[in-house]
């Protein structure tokens, strides 16, 4: 093919989008063949909250406690380093 084919040949977005047939994307193809046998149910807009533990426990705080505590201490050991009289 010579380039001049390829220029007429060339396919841009309004092209894709003045299509009259769309094929659907893969999930959409895998989800109408799932449902098709067994449909979801009705889902409300925003569903119940499920109830569950608080992600911020005791434990939390007390390994925060510990790296703050590590730190800290890093902080001070080096700085009595730097500034000992030898």
């Amino acid at each position: 093919m010579s380039e001049r084919d390829d220029e007429e040949r060339e396919f841009d977005i309004k092209w894709a989008d003045t299509a009259e047939h769309k094929e659907p994307s893969a999930r959409a193809r895998m989800l109408a063949a799932r449902w098709k046998d067994n449909p979801p149910g009705p889902v409300p807009f925003r569903g119940e909250p499920e109830h569950r533990a608080s992600r911020r426990s005791s434990s939390s705080w007390v390994s925060t406690a510990v790296v703050l505590g590590c730190v800290a201490a890093v902080i001070v050991f080096l700085g009595y380093v730097n500034f000992r009289p030898y």
